[in-house]
């Protein structure tokens, strides 16, 4: 096995003010005796912190109910109707350039990040007929945002007066995590009534992201809201254009990352479901699945909102009353749908890759996946059609679901008519509910990486952190994050981290909307 080398610090983005976070100094790994964790949940909070541990000589221990890795960036294997072997997953994932600790994870089995592919636009589209993109925008803010006024057609000049620039400017001004003490207590919808954004760019731009949190604008913190578009534009210079896979997420991803992890003695087990964690009396936990029970010293949990909740309702012994109160009242977002589906004829070739929707009746985004992924193009290549995905996000839980999947297509057909004429080799439709809720007030009830149990931690995009990370990054960083607690208790050093800059860029907006409040450093 190849000595861990601790990744190079500065390899991290474009950014120069991107922010390096140091772990506690200490040992490189463990000599010895090897303290021994369970890992629950394979997704990319998991992995994050089996791979740290690992790495420093502690045996790992990972736990997976479903068959694969990767979580909600995972797949599976699905047999189409014509006989042929597909990949199946939940779908289109954006790897943007400020995942830097998510980015490292990968970079463990590919240094490069070869397997990764730029998109060349983030394109969005209203039903009005308004097109946006970011392919032009510049990246340093604070030119990001201004470009974008200045080149957006949603932008217009009777709408920008009347803007209140002061409450706007709130965007500019963000610090983590004071954010949502300003800005968790109203919803993202009322934050953008009290800015009076124009209602064209609110639709192609602001719901758009924060239907990506998978939940209804009315229903998100407006401090979530704000934070990720902080994170993505106007606080970073890595702008708003991304990587995708050009390969199944298990082939590209999570199998080559298992690979490493068994390299370093980890063991994996997935179609292991957990049932309970207690516990022991020697100061270590058991962990009991439906075919045994084993014990190990320590325990990161890194499951989602309603898979955390329901282990520790079972594993009464786990935390205190408040902790356990705190995670009992963790909820889910409102159900989404993914459509996948494999045409007998190509879309246009003018379609880009990838599409952001707004207004029609649902549908949230289109992807076209041979243009980017090994598999598809494939497909697509021997057939002549194509492989086309649809997402609808915050679905109302009373609507019909054949419905819904029967409207994603026909919008589909509104919005790509060349493929009104096309058959359809087969479809998939999924259905999830999942992914956390973030609302209104929310932030303070959210678990931390560190628990009332010294040698009990929790991972995942759902915890609480004070860091500008979100989404696959935030599993990511918390991964890490978990990890770096448990190894301060061996002496070890944790994993560098990065992140973007914690508070908006430049001063003199920042004193603007400061009035009041304290000046920023």
């Amino acid at each position: 096995m190849t000595p861990f080398r601790h990744p190079d610090p500065t390899r991290h983005g474009r950014d120069r003010r991107a922010r390096v976070l140091a772990p506690p100094p200490g040992a490189r790994r463990i000599e010895g005796a090897r303290p021994t964790t369970a890992v629950v949940g394979g997704g990319i909070a998991g992995l994050a912190a089996a791979t740290a541990l690992a790495e420093r000589g502690v045996a790992v221990t990972l736990y997976e109910r479903e068959p694969f890795l990767g979580g909600r960036v995972g797949g599976w294997a699905a047999g189409l109707a014509d006989g042929t072997p597909a990949t199946m997953s939940r779908g289109f994932h954006a790897f943007f350039r400020q995942y830097y600790n998510l980015r490292g994870l990968l970079r463990r089995t590919d240094p490069g990040l070869e397997r990764l592919t730029g998109l060349p636009d983030y394109p969005l589209r209203h039903s009005d007929g308004l097109r946006d993109g970011f392919r032009r925008v510049p990246r340093t803010p604070p030119w990001s945002a201004l470009g974008f006024v200045a080149l957006s057609p949603s932008f217009r000049a009777r709408d920008l007066r009347r803007m209140r620039p002061l409450a706007a400017l709130e965007l500019f001004d963000v610090r983590v995590p004071e954010v949502y003490e300003r800005l968790d207590g109203i919803s993202a919808h009322d934050f953008l009534d009290a800015v009076r954004f124009p209602p064209s760019a609110r639709h192609l731009a602001f719901e758009v992201f924060s239907r990506s949190f998978f939940a209804d604008p009315r229903r998100l913190s407006a401090a979530e809201m704000v934070l990720m578009f902080h994170i993505y534009f106007l606080g970073s210079a890595e702008g708003l254009l991304f990587d995708v896979p050009d390969a199944p997420f298990p082939a590209a991803l999570w199998e080559p990352l298992a690979g490493y992890l068994r390299r370093h003695g980890a063991r994996i087990r997935t179609a292991t479901a957990v049932e309970h964690v207690a516990p022991a009396g020697d100061g270590g936990y058991t962990v009991a699945t439906t075919a045994q029970e084993g014990r190990h010293e320590t325990v990161v949990l890194a499951l989602d909102a309603a898979g955390l909740r329901s282990l520790v309702a079972r594993s009464d012994r786990l935390g205190d009353g408040p902790w356990r109160e705190r995670v009992a009242r963790l909820r889910n977002a409102p159900p989404f749908l993914v459509t996948r589906l494999w045409l007998d004829r190509p879309v246009a070739p003018e379609r880009p890759a990838f599409l952001g929707t707004s207004g029609y009746a649902g549908l949230d985004n289109i992807s076209v996946l041979d243009r980017y992924e090994d598999e598809a193009a494939r497909w697509a290549a021997r057939t002549g059609g194509s492989v086309v995905e649809l997402h609808a996000y915050a679905v109302h839980p009373q609507d019909s679901r054949e419905t819904v999947q029967k409207t994603l297509i026909d919008q589909l057909r509104r919005v790509y008519p060349e493929t009104g004429g096309a058959g359809i080799v087969d479809v998939r439709h999924l259905w999830r509910s999942d992914c956390p809720l973030f609302p209104v007030g929310g932030y303070p009830d959210r678990p931390t990486v560190r628990t009332p149990d010294p040698g009990l931690v929790v991972a995942g995009d759902l915890v609480r952190t004070d860091l500008p990370v979100a989404l696959m990054e935030r599993a990511a960083t918390t991964g890490f994050l978990a990890a770096n607690a448990l190894l301060e208790r061996w002496g070890v050093r944790g994993q560098t981290l990065w992140t973007v800059p914690d508070r908006g860029r430049g001063a003199p907006l920042r004193s603007l909307t400061g009035l009041g409040r304290r000046p920023a450093d």
